[in-house]
Parts: C-alpha cells; structure tokens; sequence
C-alpha cells in the first residue's frame, strides 16, 4: 500500500472564473475584480506553469481538457469528483453545487484507462445528490492509505452518513471531527478537510486550532501520533494562505516533494520549512488567481492516481 504517488491527473480550465454556486459557503473565495476572461486566461497562465514545474521534477501528469460545453468554473479541482485507488476501484462522489456535477465526464475514465491504467470496479456516490447529501472526494476526505484511516471535517459538503458509507465500502477506519474558521468573528465549518489538513508518509501538517472541540483535537492527534506521523502545526492565518492545501508526490529517481503554492510556502515560519525539508523537499508554484477566485490550491488541482497499470 502506498501513501504517495507518481501520477496525477489535472484538467486544463477553459472557462475558469469564481463560481457564485460554492462561494455560499467557500469563505476562501474573494472577488478579484477581473474580468471572466482575464481570469481564465490568468489561470490557465498559472496552470501551465504549475504542469511544468510538477514534470520538470519528473511527476507524471496526466493533463485532459475541460470541456467548453459545460458551464464549468471549477474543473480545475478533479479530486473533489473522483478518486483513484490501488485495487483498481474509483470513487465517483456527490457534489454540492450543481454546476459541479457536470465535471465528472465518463470520457475522463476512458482517457486514463488508455493511458495505461486499469479500472476494476467504479462505486459510485453520485445520487446522494437527490437527498442534497454531499461527499466531496478527497476535499472531504484525507487519506492515510497506508494505514486506512480516513480523516473527515464534517461540514455541508461532508455528510456524516456517506462518510461512514466511504469507510465501509473502501476499509478505511473513520476519524470524524469539525473544522472551523473565523468569518466575520462567526466561527463557521471549513467547507473540505484538505483545506486545513494534509497527510504525507511520515508526517501531517494540520492546523489544530481549526478543530475547536477539545476531545476532537486530541483524537486527531491521538491518531497520527499512532502512526508515527510528526505532526507539523500551521495556524489559521496559514490555512488562509492555503498551507493546509498540500499534497506529497514523487518524481524522478524516488524523490519526495511536498507540493504547495508559492502563497502558502510564503506564510511558512523558517521552523516549519526545516520540519517538512527534514521529510522531503518543497515544490511551489504561484496560483494566486486560482486561490483568489477559486477558493482551493495546488492540492485541490490534483487527483492521485493510484490504479494497476494494464499489462
């Protein structure tokens, strides 16, 4: 079982802009003040780059294109839609804005299927959505594949119940907590876990003054302490830099980076920096659009795969 991988998929946006459906309960999201098209042709800037600087580092990427028929604005996050595990099975999930649902496009499979990856067993979450009950992939979910523990911040885009569902089907022990952040001196759920949450091999950087519920804090701690994880703690002005938002991949030669936006990186203390450098190196890339009108980062853009080759 592996934690980490050397493959990701990303989808290259055509017609990216802040989605007004998300944006009722992403307090990440701020209007830039561009216009629609400036802010697809930015995020595509930012994008591109940020394929390069992953390849340059030898992470496969597996980039499709957006379709421009539907009326898409977050595309650019595929890991809220589908996951990608090491049976062969993919996880299709119910998302919370309806202009959302459109994103999970059969053609995507097929596509990796033949980039030389094999898909055994689809199961799929999607109709939830006629019970308005949602599960947004790994935005909802951290995984701790290695050791089947899956990490959830309840919130309207996480249910309780289909999480619990997820852990059965997928044999995954759940570890169930609520994450909040300050908006207008309300404290208010963190919309997806992986904002303020990220689990590598041998360590998590999670900001635990999110998880405001005491005994939900020390269960959290009590688990990746469990499994040797050092715990690298960011605080809530970090998480809104997106330092929650990072994911572990490898490239060439075996070597493990820590990927984030440069936003995020910048909010680092130098102690934080040496803490994960001690684990792995960084790679940022600057997503300031995408971050801005998005209200995700550089861990929302990309779905692991994690799927048997084909012979």
């Amino acid at each position: 079982m592996r934690q980490v991988t050397n493959t990701i998929v990303m989808i290259r946006p055509v017609q990216f802009r802040m989605n007004e459906q998300t944006a009722v309960n992403n307090y990440y999201q701020e209007d830039a003040g561009i216009s629609q098209e400036d802010a697809n042709k930015i995020a595509k800037q930012e994008f591109e780059n940020f394929v390069n600087a992953l390849k340059k580092v030898g992470v496969d990427v597996i980039v499709i294109d957006d379709d421009p028929k539907n009326d898409t604005p977050d595309s650019i996050f595929p890991n809220n839609w589908v996951s990608f595990h090491e049976n062969g099975d993919v996880g299709l999930y119910p998302m919370f804005a309806v202009n959302r649902r459109k994103e999970r496009r059969p053609e995507i499979l097929d596509f990796i299927e033949t980039s030389g990856y094999e898909i055994h067993n689809i199961i799929d979450y999607t109709a939830a959505e006629e019970e308005e009950v949602f599960l947004e992939g790994t935005g909802s979910l951290v995984l701790d594949r290695v050791n089947k523990k899956a990490y959830c911040a309840l919130s309207p885009r996480a249910d309780e119940e289909l999480f619990i569902e997820f852990c059965e089907d997928f044999e995954y022990t759940p570890v169930i907590f609520t994450a909040y952040q300050t908006v207008n001196e309300q404290r208010l759920p963190i919309y997806h876990t992986n904002v303020m949450m990220g689990i590598a091999e041998t360590f998590a950087v999670v900001c635990l003054d999110c998880i405001d519920d005491k005994k939900e804090r020390k269960n959290v701690i009590n688990h990746l302490k469990a499994d040797n994880k050092e715990i690298i703690a960011i605080n809530e002005d970090q998480v809104n830099n997106f330092a929650g938002n990072m994911l572990q991949v490898v490239g060439s030669g075996d070597k493990r980076y820590l990927v984030m936006s440069t936003a995020a990186f910048k909010s680092l203390t130098k102690d934080q920096i040496l803490k994960i450098e001690k684990h792995c190196s960084i790679l940022h890339s600057d997503l300031n659009t995408i971050e801005t009108l998005g209200g995700g980062s550089a861990r929302c853009m990309m779905a692991e795969v994690f799927l048997p080759k084909s012979m």
